[in-house]
């Protein structure tokens, strides 16, 4: 078994878009960034690097963005390699990346004197929109999923934001390859939906699905890495009893990074159900039920696998518009008695989740709430 991730069969699929996503640290943006400088010095094709936010970009994150590259985890320079010696390092300067190699005599890096990649950061792509960059010839678009946590969530119709930086780089031209790499870190990503990728969520481990649109002639290839080795010398140090730590070890069946959400530890009857709600969240359909039981008073979500029976009664809250009086927006903002009562569940910590799958659906359904318009 190979040390490391391979792109090649993704490659080999002719796919426009290739998405490769899987545990942390298994060589998916090494493989991406070296494709990316093999092209450069092949055909001369630049390279963009899209990430959500322009800090990415900032102080020693971008300087060392390309740094696998000079030194990867076998002690080669692959920057010396590819480019016959010519090369050893790499340097960047507002928001481009250049070849370099140290002069000592002249004790400074001498470059290139044009960048072979540029860095885009979507929430800054307003600036971009006059811009053109005829020789980028591939983009890698890194760490496209996120947890919602720490402050680094999904832009607002930040799925409309990467077309139009798609847009924006391709302009009329049809020789650009996408590449997207994430680690698994939440089985809920807006752009499984909006790229239609329907089985994304079902993929096991080595395998790769191939999605075609009609005769439009666009294809994107999806691969859901395999364990490169059964082993990383790592690991010792993650060994604690922590059912967290699989995401970080990549370790188990199922290595998606959820958080730990609130379990209920003791059964209640369904009479035990003073109301129940419900929340449609994209391609999810949540029942949330308030119970009162022994004096206490939590509240249940979990999945609801059949159609809601009383869809023009029951209290929804989804993210679509709707004219119906029972359909309501933001849970978080509520605006009858009902819904402040419902969200002070939310607000005491009583809220406990059919797992942690739910938990997950249900907070990035809050996070929506709490920054849609």
């Amino acid at each position: 078994m190979s040390k490391y991730y391979s792109m090649q069969k993704l490659l080999k699929t002719g796919a426009r878009y290739l998405i490769a996503f899987g545990e942390r640290s298994n060589g998916k943006t090494y493989q991406a960034l070296e494709y990316a400088l093999t092209q450069y010095v092949k055909t001369g094709g630049q390279c963009a690097i899209l990430r959500r936010n322009k800090e990415d970009f900032k102080g020693k994150r971008a300087g060392a963005y390309w740094d696998n590259l000079i030194c990867n985890g076998d002690g080669i320079n692959r920057v010396k390699q590819l480019t016959k010696n010519k090369y050893d390092n790499i340097i960047y300067y507002a928001g481009k990346w250049f070849l370099a190699y140290y002069d000592e005599e002249l004790n400074k890096f001498i470059h290139e004197p044009d960048p072979f990649a540029y860095a885009f950061a979507l929430s800054d792509m307003e600036h971009e929109k006059g811009n053109s960059y005829p020789k980028i010839e591939t983009i890698i678009f890194d760490e496209f999923m996120t947890r919602g946590s720490n402050g680094r969530t999904y832009l607002q119709d930040e799925f409309v934001l990467f077309m139009n930086t798609l847009s924006t780089i391709i302009r009329q031209r049809d020789n650009v390859k996408i590449i997207m790499c994430a680690n698994t870190v939440s089985r809920y990503c807006p752009y499984f939906e909006e790229m239609g990728l329907k089985h994304i969520r079902q993929m096991k481990r080595g395998t790769i699905d191939v999605y075609n649109y009609g005769d439009s002639g666009l294809k994107v290839a999806v691969e859901y890495c395999d364990r490169p080795s059964a082993f990383k010398a790592s690991d010792v140090y993650f060994a604690f009893d922590n059912p967290k730590m699989k995401m970080i070890t990549g370790k188990g069946d199922d290595i998606w990074e959820l958080d730990i959400y609130p379990h209920l530890k003791y059964k209640f009857d369904k009479s035990d159900i003073q109301f129940s709600y419900f929340i449609i969240f994209h391609e999810y359909t949540l029942q949330a039920d308030i119970v009162i039981k022994d004096n206490e008073a939590f509240t249940f979500i979990h999945k609801k696998t059949t159609p809601v029976k009383h869809e023009d009664q029951d209290l929804i809250f989804t993210t679509e518009a709707s004219q119906k009086c029972n359909y309501i927006g933001k849970l978080t903002k509520p605006v009858t008695k009902a819904g402040r009562k419902i969200l002070w569940f939310f607000a005491a910590n009583k809220v406990f989740y059919a797992s942690n799958e739910i938990g997950e659906i249900t907070n990035h359904y809050l996070q929506w709430c709490d920054k849609a318009a």
